[in-house]
């Protein structure tokens, strides 16, 4: 069984803000994960941690076209292969397009995997639309799951 997932937004601002949106781990904290090890670059494995949640995952960076791709093996839960790709919509907007492939196991698992990468992303592209349209962080991703956040963080809040 092969499933690939793909979700889309439009966000109102140019190419290269929202490209780096997704790159540099001071803006990514804002709508995404809440700790990075660095920047996204070509041949480089970069860890992210959803401190909320207890947890934290590598991607092992394939290649970066500057202002249009991002392509990453992502180990969570097993590894799979991610793909952003940005395209200009006129001077001020951005199209962002990702696309999760190469899931594993049998087809229930397969297919929990697929419902929770659309999900996830959908509720990251949403999250960034907020931040860079309009500066807003929606806690999207904390709050999808709040029951399941670890003690030390329900204490920092």
């Amino acid at each position: 069984m092969t499933l690939v997932v793909k979700a889309e937004m439009l966000i109102r601002r140019p190419q290269a803000e929202v490209f780096n949106a997704f790159v540099d781990p001071a803006v990514t904290t804002r709508f995404w994960f809440t700790r990075s090890s660095g920047r996204l670059e070509a041949g480089k494995r970069v860890r992210w941690d959803w401190e909320m949640y207890g947890v934290g995952d590598e991607v092992a960076v394939k290649a970066i076209e500057p202002n249009s791709r991002i392509l990453y093996d992502w180990s969570f839960p097993d590894f799979t292969t991610v793909e952003w790709t940005f395209t200009p919509r006129g001077a001020d907007a951005t199209m962002v397009s990702v696309v999760n492939s190469g899931f594993r196991g049998d087809a229930e698992a397969i297919t929990a995997q697929a419902i929770d990468a659309t999900q996830g992303f959908n509720i990251v592209l949403c999250a960034a639309k907020a931040w860079l349209e309009h500066g807003i962080e929606l806690n999207a991703v904390a709050d999808k799951a709040p029951d399941h956040h670890v003690p030390a963080w329900k204490a920092r809040q």
